[in-house]
């Protein structure tokens, strides 16, 4: 039984004789450099760079869905890709937005508290 689907998986038209099937396993890269990227600084984020890798993954992942046959590791990586660029880019948000506006609350109420006493 197994044989038979490792055989069904290898004549597939978007199987691993085809570049249907490489091209998607060669764009994990770009998702494994943003897992990577995490641990960077959110000031190193570009939103450019992010925003479009998250709009060309969900392009990206509904052709894969479109298309015939149906190239689901094209899904996979393109909805990998939305996913971790979309993380980056709320890390990216909290970092310019919320943090800066958290730091102008505190440092108000550090003066409000000085000049009371």
């Amino acid at each position: 039984m197994a044989n038979s689907k490792l055989q069904a998986l290898w004549n597939h038209p978007a199987g691993p004789k085809t570049i249907h099937f490489w091209a998607p396993t060669f764009k994990w890269g770009i998702t494994i450099a943003n897992i990577l990227d995490s641990s960077k600084p959110p000031d190193q984020v570009s939103y450019a760079q992010q925003t479009v890798i998250t709009s060309t993954g969900l392009i990206w992942a509904r052709f894969g869905t479109v298309i015939t046959p149906k190239n689901w590791n094209l899904v996979s990586v393109s909805l990998g890709m939305a996913a971790t660029s979309t993380f980056q880019l709320t890390r990216k948000i909290q970092h310019d937005y919320l943090s800066s506006k958290d730091q102008q609350a505190a440092s108000e109420n550090i003066e409000t508290n000085s000049s009371l006493s």
